[in-house]
């Protein structure tokens, strides 16, 4: 592997929103690199690479010239040196499976990924390095308060590249570094993968008191108590306090549960104003991740005898069990005690 020098040519698997983003905040980071996204759909390649639009997502955001599109993954991933992955967590391991082949051992993967694998409970950090069979240090995750359509306006905004050696979290960072994206660094790939993945399950929780219109004092508490049950559960997994007080914990946190731009949040809201899930998942056209990994998370807190109320009334809410009517008085439910006892 290279040092921190800019990459010649970089490949993005997944033309969604966040994907097509994070090829716009490389190619306006590294003007003469060679940035590839990968859109399952012809159309959509095609789209990008006729009008330099991905109007599905992105709607007129303009896109840099040097983004090319490709329909066949094999030509995105040819003679790349990084490869950023951003599709669906629960369908990674499966295409990781079908990718191995086309991807070579010296190459550096960055995850944008925020979910938990079903069955499993793996990190994506963790499917990845199981599946291509690679070590921690060629494995890094971007975290933060990522709302794709802000990024995509060059509204400013920080965030964070998580790997366990300090050089290549660097070097990732140096890749996407552009006048309006600004990342840190850490080495807490745990810390930082956790709280993007709990975050979308307490945004559910606030987006559902919002569409059952209760009120700032409520969606403030189920916030800050949702950051105290993300911080339990990533530190049993062997993460770090400051990461979750920082870009990819709380900054995150408060993004996804505060925007309309977030899809979890919306989706929660959604199924506060009385929609089903079907018919929330109808509504929508991208995935709620949260709604996706909320099982993932319980069934990890579990395992570790962490307590998760948040998590594990939004579950009974997903599966049935309770109606949204019942879950804002169960949100804060627990036996009374000092606020900083675990």
């Amino acid at each position: 592997m290279t040092g921190p020098a800019a990459e010649s040519s970089i490949a993005v698997l997944g033309a969604g929103s966040w994907g097509t983003t994070f090829a716009k905040v490389l190619a306006d980071s590294n003007p003469s690199a060679d940035i590839r996204l990968w859109a399952r759909r012809p159309e959509v390649a095609d789209q990008i690479n006729t009008e330099h639009r991905n109007r599905q997502y992105l709607n007129d955001i303009a896109l840099p010239t040097n983004i090319v599109a490709y329909p066949a993954v094999a030509d995105a991933l040819d003679g790349v040196s990084m490869v950023v992955l951003a599709v669906p967590a629960q369908t990674l391991r499966a295409q990781l499976r079908q990718w191995k082949p086309l991807i070579g051992q010296d190459v550096l993967v960055v995850s944008l990924m925020k979910g938990l694998e079903l069955g499993t409970d793996s990190r994506m950090s963790q499917v990845i390095a199981e599946e291509l069979g690679l070590p921690d240090r060629q494995i890094a995750v971007v975290s933060g308060p990522n709302l794709a359509m802000e990024i995509a306006r060059r509204e400013p905004t920080a965030s964070v590249v998580a790997c366990t050696d300090q050089e290549v979290a660097v070097r990732v960072a140096n890749c996407c570094t552009a006048s309006y994206f600004r990342p840190y660094t850490n080495t807490d790939v745990v810390g930082t993968e956790i709280g993007g993945i709990v975050k979308n399950v307490i945004a559910l929780a606030v987006g559902i008191c919002e569409g059952r219109q209760m009120g700032d004092n409520t969606k403030a508490s189920v916030i800050t108590r949702g950051l105290a049950e993300t911080t339990r559960l990533a530190l049993a997994l062997g993460g770090k306090a400051e990461t979750l007080a920082g870009l990819a914990g709380l900054g995150d946190l408060i993004a996804t549960c505060s925007s309309p731009l977030s899809r979890n949040h919306t989706a929660g809201r959604l199924l506060g104003q009385g929609l089903t899930l079907d018919e929330v998942t109808d509504r929508m056209n991208q995935t709620a991740e949260g709604i996706k990994s909320a099982q993932a998370v319980l069934d990890a807190a579990t395992n570790l005898n962490v307590s998760v109320p948040i998590t594990e009334n939004v579950v009974a809410v997903l599966r049935g069990d309770i109606s949204v009517a019942e879950l804002g008085p169960r949100l804060l439910a627990r036996d009374l005690k000092a606020e900083g006892a675990q």
